[in-house]
């Protein structure tokens, strides 16, 4: 079977491999035995969710699989991701289970694991899981099955918390924020927080119906915001995706700051307090290198890592970081977080514009990026389009044309039957030709 686990968790389209019922049970029950070594004590696991409608069904069968072998099951219901990294840490948890497909669309679903410091889990550790799940494992004894508990204050406990990350003394007075939920986690906590830190705010994405999480909503369809921005007169929007975890900021006009924009800020705010470590950033491969320049103009390391946010808070606890993200708008702050936040980053910028009173327009351009573009290939189940010697060939030219004036990006998405293709050159020609090239190398390979 191989590992099931992916550069997120366990994710697929719900109700097929490996997102069945059965298979969360396997997997409940499988990370029960993993985290209960001592079976002669009390452990408890919490478990959050987005509003997917497949929640229900995987949010019940890894309830019995944990409780079959002895976990005590707290249940958060619709929550973002960082809290239950949070509350798995403060509610003295072993584990902490987020239900989530993140971003995708809402026929999928996906299941991540927190170990007990808040913190997902490491490769090794998934590794385990997964043996144990192929392996099956050993039911409690009947007198030693686990119990589950409702947990009602778990999303006050968070918007309690996320407010501290604000600055004392700061407000949001006079500010009118767009806060876009895309009707997932996050559409209760969000808007309360911003509204009792004292924004006019203008609700987009928040009422979830089973369906439409994601849905030309959120962070990976900021048009929906950006109207409202400017139909309302908004300072600001905050775009999230459906679990919380990445944000995207558009500024007064509506225009767009990706992730690489508000690391540049932050990074280069928090250098100036003293406040970032090494002084470095953690980033990933599919950074623009308009960002890494950015950094080198004020002696700011750049630390790249392989695509996921687990890559880069793992670069960080390695190197004692406290900053660090994706341009897809994953940013990590370990001094708030253990995971991306996109509440909590929203904060933090809406922070940099009342200390400055600076419009978001002025705070979020911080560099020119050098063109980038990324075209994504979907392929079969089964298809290996890399291993195609007539891909390989592409991708060898496409490297020679561009040596010493650019980069070429190519992977496999952990998350979806993707092909990413992503190249950067300061020649827009040559960058559209060698993204054609090796797009349309796969597009045959998987035809």
């Amino acid at each position: 079977m191989g590992s099931l686990f992916g550069t997120d968790g366990v994710r697929g389209k719900a109700n097929s491999y490996p997102m069945t019922a059965d298979m969360a049970l396997r997997l409940g029950a499988a990370a029960g035995r993993y985290f209960r070594q001592d079976r002669s004590a009390q452990h408890r696991v919490v478990i959050g969710k987005d509003t997917r409608l497949s929640g229900y069904m995987l949010e019940n069968a890894l309830t019995a699989g944990l409780t079959s072998t002895g976990m005590n099951v707290l249940l958060l219901g619709p929550i973002p991701t960082p809290a239950v990294g949070m509350l798995t840490h403060s509610m003295r948890a072993d584990l902490g289970v987020m239900i989530s497909a993140s971003h995708n669309p809402a026929h999928d679903n996906g299941i991540k694991f927190f170990g007990p410091d808040g913190y997902k889990l490491s490769d090794e550790a998934e590794a385990e899981i997964s043996a144990l799940v192929e392996r099956g494992v050993e039911p409690a004894a009947a007198e030693n099955i686990g119990r589950a508990k409702r947990i009602d204050d778990g999303l006050g406990r968070y918007v309690e918390y996320a407010k501290t990350t604000f600055p004392d003394g700061l407000r949001l007075d006079g500010l009118k924020v767009v806060i876009d939920c895309a009707n997932g986690a996050a559409y209760k906590v969000a808007p309360e927080v911003l509204w009792e830190l004292g924004a006019e705010v203008i609700p987009v994405g928040v009422s979830p119906n089973g369906h439409n999480i994601n849905d030309k909503c959120g962070s990976t369809h900021t048009a929906t915001a950006a109207e409202q921005v400017v139909a309302h007169g908004a300072d600001i929007g905050i775009c999230l995706d459906g679990d919380a975890d990445r944000v995207l900021i558009l500024d007064e006009t509506g225009t767009l700051a990706d992730g690489d924009q508000l690391m540049a800020l932050f990074a280069a705010r928090w250098a100036d307090e003293g406040r970032l470590h090494g002084p470095a950033l953690v980033a990933t491969v599919m950074s623009n290198l308009g960002l890494e320049r950015f950094l080198a103009e004020r002696a700011i390391l750049l630390h790249r890592t392989p695509v996921g946010d687990r890559h880069v808070v793992e670069a960080m606890r390695k190197g004692k970081l406290n900053l660090g993200g994706e341009q897809s708008g994953h940013i990590v702050m370990t001094d708030y977080a253990t995971t991306g936040d996109g509440l909590i980053a929203g904060l933090q910028f809406l922070a940099e514009m009342v200390l400055t009173g600076r419009k978001a327009s002025d705070l979020m351009q911080n560099f020119e990026p050098v063109p980038q573009k990324l075209v994504n290939v979907r392929f079969a189940a089964g298809q290996l389009p890399l291993d195609d010697a007539s891909v390989q060939a592409a991708i060898a030219a496409a490297e020679t044309e561009l040596e010493g004036s650019g980069r070429l990006l190519i992977r496999k998405s952990g998350t979806e039957p993707l092909i990413r293709v992503m190249a950067e050159c300061e020649d827009a020609d040559l960058l559209e030709k060698v993204v054609g090239d090796v797009a349309g190398a796969v597009e045959i390979a998987t035809s």
